[in-house]
């Protein structure tokens, strides 16, 4: 399996990643594929390289998108199978081998669990909560219509369909698993197989989070819509909050999920899911706007948007 880890600058920003990436019980069965700016900013010491199946840097200059640079990653890649992981995601150590063997079935995308890596702030189980609701572990193994996107794996030859536009379609991945799901391919959550996600647990930076956020998803999916088509689902934009706050909370009253703190979350969510939706409204509009740039620069450096108690133990963290 080929892994794909992007950076904006150094080694140093992935390393905590390589690091438990290196834990991984079938590390030499693995291929990782760094993509950053400049390759020669990227160093590794030997055991580091010697932990790998192979590891290979890839530059790609000055950085306009993280799906860009992903898909850079995945035609330098040569595995037949593709996975997707960010530095500020780290997984458990049979990671790997699960989805290696969850792969042998026909499933077109494998997806793992997602656990809260820091659990303390209301923010970041929001930000959890609607980024990943259905995937928060506990949860079962199963077919499904979607999965974490920049967290899921691949099998080769399908990404392979989608060339030269893959870049695109990672723009935004729930767009590229529906795709999928319309050709008649399958999508698979291996529960068993978990990561530890870091959420932005500061409420300033998680508002224009979700605004971005939401506003890349519209651009994505309504990219080939009609005219009349985007300005119907912008009129209906007040009602995405509602809809969205309802499968939240559904998610949320699964057994063995937020426990006592279900209600106190409740504002936060419509707090988030409002700008959610203002995003997505601008988005049907007008595209995507700066929305690309601006998630780009956010989704690096994670310390930069966490609490300063998450933030001092995410720096201290180690496998």
């Amino acid at each position: 399996m080929s892994i794909v880890l992007v950076t904006p600058d150094t080694s140093r920003t992935i390393q905590k990643t390589i690091d438990f990436l290196r834990r991984q019980s079938v590390k030499d069965k693995l291929e990782l594929v760094i993509v950053a700016p400049d390759r020669h900013k990227v160093v590794l010491d030997k055991d580091t390289v010697a932990d790998f199946a192979s590891v290979t840097v890839v530059s790609v200059g000055p950085m306009q998108s993280v799906s860009a640079a992903r898909a850079m990653g995945v035609h330098a890649s040569q595995a037949p199978i593709i996975a997707f992981t960010e530095e500020h995601c780290f997984p458990e150590p049979d990671w790997a081998e699960i989805l290696i063997r969850s792969h042998r079935h026909s499933w077109a995308v494998v997806g793992p669990a997602v656990k809260n890596a820091n659990p303390n702030s209301l923010t970041s189980r929001a930000n959890l909560a609607i980024e990943y609701g259905p995937w928060i572990d506990p949860v079962s193994c199963g077919l499904t219509f979607h999965l974490p996107g920049h967290n899921s794996s691949y099998k080769r030859r399908i990404l392979d369909k989608y060339a030269p536009r893959v870049a695109e379609w990672l723009d935004a991945e729930s767009v590229l698993h529906w795709d999928l799901l319309s050709k008649g391919y399958f999508l698979y959550l291996e529960s068993s197989a978990k990561i530890r996600h870091w959420n932005f647990s500061r409420l300033s930076h998680s508002i224009a989070l979700r605004f971005y956020h939401g506003r890349l998803f519209a651009g994505a999916r309504g990219k080939k819509w009609p005219a009349h088509r985007r300005t119907a689902y912008c009129i209906g934009g007040p009602l995405i909050p509602v809809v969205r706050l309802y499968r939240v909370l559904r998610e949320l009253r699964r057994p063995d999920r937020q426990g006592g703190a279900f209600f106190s979350l409740i504002p936060v969510l419509i707090l988030l899911l409002i700008f959610d939706a203002f995003g997505e409204m601008v988005g049907y509009v007008s595209g995507f706007g700066n929305a690309l740039e601006r998630i780009r620069d956010m989704e690096f450096h994670r310390e930069h948007y966490l609490t300063s108690t998450d933030r001092q133990e995410f720096l201290t963290e180690h496998p």
